[in-house]
């Protein structure tokens, strides 16, 4: 089938990569430049997402747990192994044995395509790791295992392998309106194809709805991180104090990737850092460490928009699953994870084999 794909994010190229090994002629348009928005403003895990499992997301972590092998072993000069240390304080929202369930369930998860088993590490253990922790009401911490990458070169590797199995790709073509028997208008005029995936992420809605085709519901959500210098070559996993969130304190290329944020935004907003999340991220980080760091230190930041399914009122509550909507011959992708990616492309493939 003649299929074309709207969106150059890391699904819409998975997507087109699996469509393609199918068999079908795949044309993907970008509106910008591939992997230039949300793809590329990630934490910089590939991971099962440890905390889904309080959500009781397990279908979801344990498919994640698997693609992160995969990621791991095809993309080695682009992805590593990190070592991920959650501390336990004396007044931590989550008990020891809450976290000791969580990893064994992650780790079982895993099964063979495991990177690494937690183990539990007392404080003076914890602090050899990391030795900038604070140690008052420290009382041990887990370390676990994820995946790291730098998002936007593996977005540019998926890109590598649609090109290889005949993809076209289309750099700067907005797509500005879409219909259900397969009409996709460009600058350039109408096009028909035998099935459109409408993948812009965020923006998909926005679509449907400026072709006056019916949406379905999606919680935008603004993640922003700072970078700052570095303190350690393992990664932290931090509960957000008086709340349930986490947050990640990670190495990264020779420096700290500290984030995320949950914010809800509109499209019509800039999607940048605001001073508050930068206040905020820094209170948790201050909380944690020590010497205290101000915005002084920052040495840069940057934010994106994640689609979540909605349904919500908590945005860190929101789930990461994925879903996949037909209206006539366009079907729409729905929120998923970067980890997923490659998972989410193989039901798209599927769903089209089945809609012939």
């Amino acid at each position: 089938m003649k299929l074309a794909i709207v969106g150059g994010g890391i699904n819409g190229l998975s997507s087109a990569w699996q469509l393609a090994l199918a068999g079908h002629q795949v044309s993907l348009f970008e509106r910008d430049k591939l992997m230039a928005a949300t793809s590329s403003a990630s934490s910089k895990l590939l991971h099962g997402g440890l905390r889904y499992l309080e959500q009781g997301e397990f279908r979801l972590v344990r498919e994640a747990l698997q693609e992160r092998r995969w990621w791991l072993k095809k993309a080695p000069q682009l992805t590593r192994r990190l070592p991920i240390l959650y501390p336990i304080y004396a007044d931590s929202h989550r008990a020891r044995w809450q976290l000791k369930v969580g990893l064994w369930l992650y780790d079982a998860f895993a099964g063979r395509r495991g990177i690494g088993r937690h183990r539990w590490l007392t404080p003076q253990q914890t602090l050899r790791c990391s030795p900038q922790l604070k140690a008052d009401g420290l009382t041990g911490a887990y370390l676990f295992f994820d995946g790291q990458m730098d998002d936007q070169k593996l977005g540019l590797w998926m890109a590598a392998q649609c090109t290889k199995a005949g993809v076209q790709l289309y750099e700067n073509q907005p797509v500005l309106q879409l219909t259900a028997d397969g009409w996709v208008l460009l600058a350039s005029g109408w096009q028909q194809f035998d099935r459109v995936i409408n993948v812009a992420g965020p923006w998909s809605q926005q679509l449907l709805q400026q072709s006056g085709l019916p949406e379905q519901p999606l919680d935008l959500v603004r993640g922003s991180h700072l970078l700052l210098p570095p303190i350690s070559r393992y990664g932290h996993m931090l509960e957000v104090p008086g709340e349930a969130r986490i947050v990640f304190v990670l190495p990264y290329q020779g420096n700290t990737l500290l984030g995320t944020t949950e914010v809800r935004q509109q499209l019509a907003e800039p999607i940048q850092c605001s001073a508050a999340e930068r206040d905020y991220l820094l209170t948790v980080y201050n909380h944690y460490f020590r010497p205290a760091v101000d915005s002084s230190k920052v040495l840069a930041d940057f934010a994106g928009v994640r689609p979540l399914l909605g349904g919500t009122a908590n945005a860190s509550q929101a789930s990461r699953e994925y879903q996949l909507n037909w209206q006539g011959q366009l079907l729409t992708v729905s929120g998923g994870k970067w980890t997923t990616a490659r998972a989410l492309a193989k039901q798209v493939s599927r769903s089209v084999a089945a809609s012939q």
